[in-house]
């Protein structure tokens, strides 16, 4: 049974900001000869390292909203330069957006579990497209999306 992990979006204003921003780094890193990867780098490596592999997705919370997911691909544990211990969670860079689910603030990242992960919008059904930011910020907060 697959694991999700849910992480706040630190930064970002909107989702396309966060597509700009992978899309640039990842031609960085292929102008440069380095593999291009989208990753993410964290503290604390996942103890349910199995459930998250298998089928898991990173949902990112912007602006107080889980607005997508990206699938998961692989956990590398490494070292960095200060000698701490430190996980890279290596992403699909495609982005699937899902119905809005207010979080509010925390640290780090937590495991989330499938029945508890807001469903994918279909793209016939992508109104977020269309509908102001704010609008369904709003509706959101009220429960209607």
């Amino acid at each position: 049974m697959s694991l999700h992990i849910i992480k706040l979006c630190v930064g970002v204003e909107t989702v396309e900001d966060l597509e700009a921003y992978v899309a640039e780094r990842l031609e960085l890193a292929r102008r440069s000869g380095q593999a291009a990867e989208q990753s993410h780098v964290t503290r604390m490596t996942p103890r349910r390292t199995a459930e998250v592999l298998d089928g898991g997705s990173l949902y990112w919370v912007i602006k107080g909203q889980v607005q997508l997911r990206q699938p998961i691909l692989r956990l590398d544990e490494f070292v960095d330069a200060e000698g701490i211990d430190r996980c890279r969670i290596v992403l699909d860079p495609v982005f699937i957006r899902t119905r809005w689910q207010p979080r509010r603030p925390f640290q780090g990242w937590r495991y989330l579990k499938p029945e508890d992960a807001p469903p994918d919008i279909a793209a016939e059904d992508d109104w977020s497209t269309t509908m102001p930011p704010q609008l369904q910020r709003e509706l959101a907060d009220l429960g209607l999306l």
